[in-house]
């Protein structure tokens, strides 16, 4: 058959998927060989990260992609996306007008994949051990307006909120609430190595070599109770070195399907063949990349050389030379699909100017040109990720204002050294917790911060964030979103580049390709089966 792409509509912070093709047919199959898909997201085991894949640690997409098929939370997002729906709950709301007490209900009789009932006491256990283990990930932020955890007999627990946060509901359906057996995870440690138990649909076996996950093997639970359909038997999930390595397995048939990251010369080049017996599926995404800066550090420590970074930057540029038609400049943190929106940066610096660059750091007297180092991640967001920096250098070298060079690390090595503090300039992704503006800002900005930065603008923290949190109608929260946008493209703690699309590539009987990724691009297995080829 001849090869399809599956473009799949979006609506305002939602996506709307259309099934046109054999390739995204919801009429998988159960049973068959396992499914086998590839990824180049790599799982090490570090002295700087001993618990990669513990709830109470993880904090990146390509873990929180494992924790999501094993370890079950109270809420989910739902297969079309909208508002959270109950999970290991049967039902959950807020029980009262101001939006801080939330009760969820769990259904009657879920079990750990070991046989253990799943009770309201281990889900207490569950949320109080991240807050109270306090990872460097800073993954237990997502927790921080829960005051108290209330159980009521076996399957009711109430959340006590120290202030009014409607975001509430999505929070419960990120890995960092999944409910672990107190058997298995202690009280004051986190769980070193790729253990991993829990009661969602799928159980785990880690095939580790050399302090590394190298396949993931998936294996349906038969006790699992919830709310998603299960439409396979068994998925292995393959780590590759690289997208090259990747894209030959799947011309080889050595994989079913690959997803993240594949390159832009892959992604161009499957777009234009025709008869390969692979289907393309391209959806919208809220993945953005962004430079973060340590605000404390002495190149970076003025405001006007940030500034000036954000005045010179062309966007435009960077994601034509690297990406294409696969991504769009970005002038803010929160995406342009999201509902609180603002276009910051450009409302304040307009298009690439390197003359009001200049005059911004000789306001400020500062020394031209500023000496720096870009660093990036060699093997995290995909292999234009050095291609994106070399742009970047010259578009700054270029103004004759900077001075930069720039410097790849491996990430099990970068991610450690960038919540120490020990960069300047540093270049980062972000997949969303969860897709409302709130997640794009509070990560960053808010109190344990996912970066470790420095910069803090009380009133970010202590108005703004707490003011958008209080309204259930997040349209009603665009005043206090856009404020806190503007003050960002003011300070420059961060620097946004760019928002990408998401693909998926697979041979063309496999089915349920179209909702394989949500819009956080959280990957949903269990939607995959086998059909016939078309």
């Amino acid at each position: 058959m001849n090869r399809k792409t599956l473009v799949l509509p979006a609506v305002i912070g939602l996506l709307a998927p259309v099934l046109t093709a054999c390739g995204g047919s919801d009429s998988g199959s159960d049973g068959g060989d396992a499914i086998v898909v590839g990824t180049t997201d790599r799982f090490t085991a570090s002295k700087d990260a001993p618990a990669p894949l513990d709830p109470a640690y993880a904090y990146d997409v390509g873990t929180w992609n494992i924790l999501r098929q094993t370890v079950q939370t109270l809420m989910i997002q739902p297969r079309g996306e909208g508002d959270p729906v109950p999970e290991a709950a049967q039902k959950c709301g807020f029980t009262d007008n101001g939006n801080e007490r939330y009760a969820c209900t769990l259904r009657d009789g879920l079990k750990f994949a070991d046989g253990d009932p799943v009770t309201a006491s281990d889900v207490k256990y569950s949320i109080d051990r991240a807050r109270s283990l306090k990872a460097d990930s800073g993954v237990f932020a997502l927790l921080s307006t829960i005051d108290t955890v209330e159980t009521q007999g076996e399957r009711d627990v109430i959340f006590h909120l120290k202030t009014a946060d409607a975001t509430f509901p999505y929070k419960l359906s990120t890995p960092v609430a999944g409910i672990v057996d107190p058997d298995d995870y202690p009280k004051n440690k986190l769980r070193d190595g790729f253990d991993l138990e829990g009661s969602g649909p799928y159980t785990l076996k880690a095939d580790v070599e050399n302090d590394e996950l190298v396949r993931a093997e998936f294996t349906r639970n038969p006790d699992y109770k919830g709310n998603l359909k299960v439409n396979n038997d068994k998925i292995d999930m393959v780590s590759f070195k690289d997208a090259d390595a990747m894209g030959e397995a799947l011309d080889k048939g050595d994989i079913d399907l690959m997803t993240r990251t594949m390159s832009p010369e892959q992604i161009r080049k499957l777009s234009g063949d025709a008869d390969t017996g692979v289907d393309l599926v391209e959806m919208p995404g809220l993945e953005i990349r962004y430079l973060g800066f340590n605000t404390d550090a002495p190149a970076v420590e003025s405001k006007a050389v940030r500034q000036a970074m954000a005045q010179v930057v062309n966007r435009s540029e960077l994601v034509s030379k690297v990406y294409g038609s696969q991504a769009e400049p970005l002038y803010s943190l929160v995406p342009a699909s999201v509902t609180g929106h603002s276009n910051s940066f450009f409302n304040k610096y307009g298009d690439a100017n390197v003359t009001k660059a200049r005059s911004l750091l000789n306001q400020a007297n500062i020394t031209t040109p500023v000496k720096l180092t870009l660093h990036y991640t060699t093997d995290h967001y995909g292999p234009a990720t050095k291609k994106e920096f070399e742009v970047l250098r010259d578009q700054l070298n270029s103004s004759g204002l900077f001075d930069v060079g720039i410097k790849g690390t491996p990430w099990d090595t970068f991610r450690p050294a960038e919540k120490k503090g020990e960069y300047d300039v540093y270049g980062m992704g972000w997949f969303p917790d969860f897709p409302d503006a709130d997640n794009f800002l509070a990560p960053f900005l808010d109190r344990d911060n996912t970066l470790g930065s420095p910069y803090d603008n009380s009133q970010i923290r202590s108005t703004l964030i707490p003011e958008s949190r209080r309204e259930a109608d997040r349209l009603s929260a665009s005043s206090s979103l856009t404020d806190i946008q503007d003050i960002v493209a003011s300070d420059v703690p961060v620097l946004p580049l760019w928002q990408g699309k998401q693909y998926v590539a697979a041979r063309d009987d496999i089915t349920g390709t179209a909702y394989a990724l949500n819009s956080a691009s959280t990957l949903q297995l269990w939607e995959l089966g086998r059909g016939v080829s078309g």
